[in-house]
């Protein structure tokens, strides 16, 4: 994935302690400058100061003004969620914060792979998010292929979790999308190549005027894919499209805490021979029992013994 492209320090000016603070929410973080909307729909480019954690899509902060349309950062309000991911170096990074549904897209070109879908599942739910898996591309399937990849998929819908078909070409799908995207602030996920960004445009059928707005604040031009860009939604509720990624790994999770982002293990948890058990293999396993009895699916109970056993 290419780096982003950083915005250049602007000369603005240092505001002093008596200087009004204003709400904002934060719509991108491009090196040391953010994109921030005021509460009257501007968009300011804001230095932070140095004292403050790095910004990330979708933060609330406090601005104070600091030149036209340039501001300063002098507050991160606490965050309700925050999703994150590993760096390069194995350091949690933040991706997005204060979204309340994680929205994964998979498609079936480039095919996907169930170990990163549940890996993202996983990790909406143990941030407390809603999550919502979107087939996109659809409109290449045709209906036998549409009707094995829905078997495939059925384990989902049968713990709780939506599944949405959708192609930029299928008004009904984008209707069901919309939907499910009303009234929530969700973030886009998914492995580079599934569509995330066609899928916005369909969704925003404003995009290239917005687009347009941020590139004369940021003076980066349109193309701004290789960071997480925050829209709001017609209707209601914001989406954040966030880059794709070649792979999706979770952060550091102690057993206990893994086990919950699994939604099926739940009624068996606490019920095995031994208070930690970590559910590999250990003799009177209540979670491995209900695999044996088809009640839990082999393959998420393979997902999740090998994410525990990368993590060990």
């Amino acid at each position: 994935m290419s780096r982003p492209r950083r915005l250049a320090p602007s000369r603005q000016a240092t505001p002093s302690d008596n200087t009004p603070l204003h709400p904002g929410l934060v719509l991108a973080h491009y090196g040391r400058a953010s994109l921030v909307e005021s509460d009257n729909g501007d968009i300011l480019r804001c230095s932070t100061r140095r004292s403050l954690p790095r910004t990330v899509c979708g933060d609330r902060v406090l601005w104070q003004a600091a030149g036209a349309r340039e501001g300063v950062i002098s507050t991160v309000l606490e965050r309700d969620t925050v999703l994150s991911r590993p760096d390069a170096q194995g350091r949690n990074r933040p991706v997005a914060a204060n979204i309340n549904q994680v929205v994964v897209v998979i498609a079936c070109k480039p095919s996907f792979e169930y170990g990163m879908l549940d890996r993202y599942l996983v990790a909406a739910e143990l941030i407390g998010a809603r999550p919502l898996i979107v087939v996109n591309k659809a409109d290449l399937l045709d209906a036998d292929s549409r009707r094995k990849l829905r078997e495939r998929l059925a384990v989902y819908p049968d713990i709780g979790y939506s599944v949405v078909f959708t192609s930029n070409r299928d008004s009904d799908g984008l209707k069901a999308l919309h939907l499910h995207l009303n009234g929530h602030t969700s973030v886009l996920v998914g492995q580079s190549g599934v569509g995330k960004s066609s899928l916005v445009q369909a969704l925003l059928p404003d995009l290239e005027i917005r687009t347009g707005s941020l590139s004369q604040v940021t003076g980066l031009g349109r193309h701004t894919t290789t960071v997480a860009m925050l829209y709001h939604v017609p209707g209601g509720g914001d989406l954040i499209d966030s880059p794709g990624v070649r792979d999706f790994t979770l952060g550091e999770v102690e057993a206990g805490e893994l086990q919950r982002g699994f939604r099926e293990f739940a009624p068996y948890l606490g019920q095995c021979r031994f208070h930690n058990c970590r559910h590999l293999r250990e003799p009177g396993c209540a979670v491995h029992n209900s695999v044996r009895e088809g009640v839990i699916t082999q393959r998420r109970f393979d997902n999740y013994q090998a994410i525990l056993e990368a993590m060990c």
